[in-house]
């Protein structure tokens, strides 16, 4: 309309002095009538030469007066006529411009891609139409192909093969024109002596040189008598503890399995001993006896030597480390040597619920251990590719996987990153050439020095946390989702569990059952999920930067995959435990990840239930409750009668509350609205974000989140601490419990001040 104006002005600008007159009597029958109209072109007929006497003048030779009315009529019908094209014109221009100015703005762009991004409005893919699309294209010899292209002997992280499949990586994203990066770091991690060994000597045997290490181990030699301490967990030295048994400057023999290495470190480090032990029990490492197990023993993640910040190159930091190192010496051994010498330890008999039978050992079973560990830097590199989305293309769920491994590490990352590559080509196909249009967008990662404890993951986060805790919508994890073909495992946050379930419903484990009627009928939750471990790449997402995270996997029985960690982690082995079904087994495992991130680009509300989280914290709130008036009881000198879990029993009632309020919200929303729909999400996005404590520091106690976390912040350790207090432990502080107690409170109550949205819609019951 504004071309149409300025054309229409333009036009009547051209003679600015034109005006035209009609003067027509009430009765249109009349022969009199007379129309007068006066241009600017015919003055000089009517203005006479004399232009300065001002008035008109006839002319001197006047014609009779039938003949000058005769000349007046023509003349008034050429001027009527005349007008009346004039106005058809002008009317067929502005039309025309205003028609015209539509269509150059419908071919200003895409019309569908500038709705979208506008309102929202272009009607989307069904999302039972989303699924049949994945299953058809995410099939088995696509991903036999990759597989075949992906697999490698040797990719150590920051090694020649490793930035070899880095490249493949980037070169699969670029085919299927998908936008890619890489971020470089330089990262310091402990790699074995490249001259002289590690050792260990029993007794007065001979010298053992194991090659197996576990980086970040502390260095020097440590002496001191072995004592047997199960799988290394808590409670394992609790039943030690309870024995009676001087654990101080001991060298621990521990088996591997069921926590990690570092935890196991962690856990002897309490009790003071001088030194850790790991070995590959034949229970449940059936890999010969001289195999050797590699690790690491940072109780964190990232590079240790620059906590709470990335390891960019020329980038100053203060001198400082992971509180998480240890300060104690840690090797792995072999079956034969750990065998070996639990064969000749004497001392008492162990616990009846530990497995076997065996002794713990006695003062005289004297070891050696001496640790050389290298500290080297290493420059890694992660890799991603992203597919954009058609109305919140800023908010995006991260799909990532390791690439690296200690050895050919086919189960822990070639799997994983087979079927990263292929859930990447099968959704960027399914945009190029199906129609489907994702409302957010996915970034797919593949990340370097996951063997050293998500090296390259943790990174990420720490070099854009403050933006990817707002807008990354969730975290699925890759690695090791096959390791057997009996059992499926899932550890995720609270809030996904209610979409992992919908997953479990709508994936075929075959042709007649979904995964889960295959492996969770009963009861789902019980059968199929558990704790989401340290060691995985889902774990810094979620209780470092407040962002919910899923990993899973394929499994046999209850013991680990044997080989992760070892050079046997090859296809063949992975074959012998999954009856050679490793591509279809990938499949499905890839069709499970693809189905909860294409549920959260798809649907205009995040799939997430906020009343998850409302039983976790309900039941430590009872917990700590009832230990709080037990410690009262038994030991009133430490606790006041003052003081009352009440104030955390109404922070727990105020998210109770605002939950529940926004899910009937979600429910009675208008899923039109993109404007509401996108403030809803955001609010929903920020749950796992405030439950990280505000209270400490990264650098000291990284994993923040005080529900799934690990610290003295965490609801668990206030009733670890509690515990403590009503056995009168001389560690257990009363006033530290206080503080920590208000902390956990408040940080409760804030997370759901920030769930209310407004701030006239808080809680102010409090």
């Amino acid at each position: 309309m504004d071309q149409a104006r300025s054309a229409m002005s333009q036009i009547f600008n051209n003679e600015p002095h034109s005006y035209t007159r009609f003067n027509l009597p009430d009765n249109m029958e009349v022969d009199t009538s007379q129309v007068e109209m006066i241009q600017s072109s015919d003055m000089n007929e009517e203005v006479g030469e004399n232009g300065d006497e001002g008035h008109l003048s006839h002319k001197s030779n006047r014609q009779p007066h039938v003949a000058q009315n005769f000349e007046c009529t023509t003349k008034s019908l050429c001027f009527m006529a005349a007008t009346i094209v004039f106005t058809f014109v002008i009317g067929y221009l502005t039309g025309y411009l205003v028609h015209k100015n539509k269509d150059l703005n419908c071919s200003c762009a895409p019309s569908e891609d500038d709705i979208t991004h506008k309102t929202g409005a272009v009607p989307f893919m069904d999302w039972d139409d989303v699924r049949k699309l994945l299953g058809d294209k995410l099939n088995t010899s696509n991903l036999e192909i990759a597989l075949s292209q992906l697999t490698s002997s040797n990719h150590r992280a920051g090694s020649p093969g490793d930035e070899d499949l880095g490249n493949k990586v980037i070169t699969k994203f670029k085919e299927y024109g998908m936008k890619t990066w890489t971020d470089e770091y330089f990262v310091k991690v402990q790699d074995p002596p490249a001259s002289g060994y590690n050792r260990i000597v029993f007794k007065n045997g001979s010298e053992e040189h194991p090659t197996g290490f576990l980086s970040y181990s502390a260095s020097g030699t440590a002496r001191g008598a072995v004592l047997y301490a199960h799988y290394g967990q808590e409670d394992d030295f609790k039943q030690l503890k309870n024995m009676n048994i001087n654990m101080n400057n001991r060298v621990m023999l521990v088996r591997a399995g069921r926590i990690s290495f570092a935890e196991k470190v962690a856990n002897a480090a309490k009790v003071n001993a001088s030194a850790v032990l790991i070995y590959p029990d034949p229970a449940d490492y059936p890999i010969g006896n001289d195999t050797s197990l590699f690790g690491h023993v940072h109780m964190g993640s990232g590079d240790p030597y620059t906590p709470g910040f990335p390891s960019f190159n020329h980038t100053q930091f203060p001198p400082v480390q992971s509180s998480g190192l240890p300060h104690i010496l840690a090797q792995t051994i072999t079956t034969g040597m750990g065998t070996k010498i639990l064969r000749q330890l004497g001392g008492r008999t162990q616990p009846n619920s530990w497995e076997g039978i065996n002794r713990l050992g006695d003062e005289s079973d004297v070891i050696t251990v001496e640790v050389n560990n290298v500290l080297t830097e290493k420059r890694i590199n992660n890799v991603f590719g992203v597919i954009k989305g058609f109305v919140d293309a800023d908010r995006y769920v991260v799909i990532g996987a390791q690439r690296d491994a200690w050895g050919p590490g086919f189960a822990a990352s070639s799997v994983g990153t087979s079927v990263l590559v292929e859930l990447a080509r099968s959704i960027s196909d399914m945009v190029e050439n199906d129609g489907f249009k994702p409302r957010r967008s996915m970034v797919f990662a593949s990340w370097s020095a996951g063997e050293y404890g998500s090296v390259g993951a943790t990174e990420w986060l720490e070099g854009y946390l403050s933006s990817l805790s707002m807008k990354a919508v969730a975290y699925i994890n890759l690695d090791g989702i096959v390791t057997g073909q009996n059992g499926f495992k899932v550890a995720a946050s609270p809030l996904l569990h209610s979409l992992v379930q919908n997953a479990l419903k709508e994936v075929n484990y075959d042709k007649d059952k979904s995964l889960l009627s295959q492996f969770g009928k009963n009861n789902w939750e019980s059968a199929i999920l558990e704790p989401l471990r340290m060691d995985s790449a889902a774990y810094p997402f979620l209780a470092f930067s407040g962002i919910p995270s899923v990993a899973f996997r394929f499994h046999s029985g209850s013991s680990d995959y044997p080989h992760f960690g070892t050079n046997l982690d090859t296809r063949e082995n992975l074959n012998s435990v999954t009856a050679s079904q490793v591509p279809q087994l990938a499949v499905r495992a890839g069709q499970f990840a693809g189905h909860i991130a294409l549920r959260l680009v798809h649907d205009h509300l995040l799939q997430m239930d906020l009343k998850k989280y409302n039983q976790l914290i309900r039941s430590h709130v009872v917990q700590i409750n009832g230990k709080v008036k037990a410690v009262q009881r038994l030991q009133p000198q430490l606790l006041p009668k003052t003081l009352t879990g009440q104030w955390l029993v109404m922070a727990s009632g105020s998210y109770n509350r605002v939950s529940s309020i926004l899910t009937a919200d979600i429910q009675n929303s208008d899923l039109e609205n993109v404007e509401m729909c996108r403030m809803i999400n955001d609010r929903i996005m920020t749950v796992e974000r405030n439950f990280l404590s505000p209270y400490v520091s990264p650098i000291d106690s990284p994993f923040r989140h005080i529900l799934l976390g690990s610290g003295p912040h965490t609801l668990k350790a206030l009733t670890n601490h509690l515990d403590a207090l009503k056995s009168a432990s001389p560690e257990a502080n009363a006033e530290l419990f206080r503080n920590k107690l208000a902390q956990a409170t408040w940080t409760i109550q804030a997370c759901a001040n920030s769930l209310a949205g407004d701030i006239w819609s808080l809680d102010n019951e409090f």
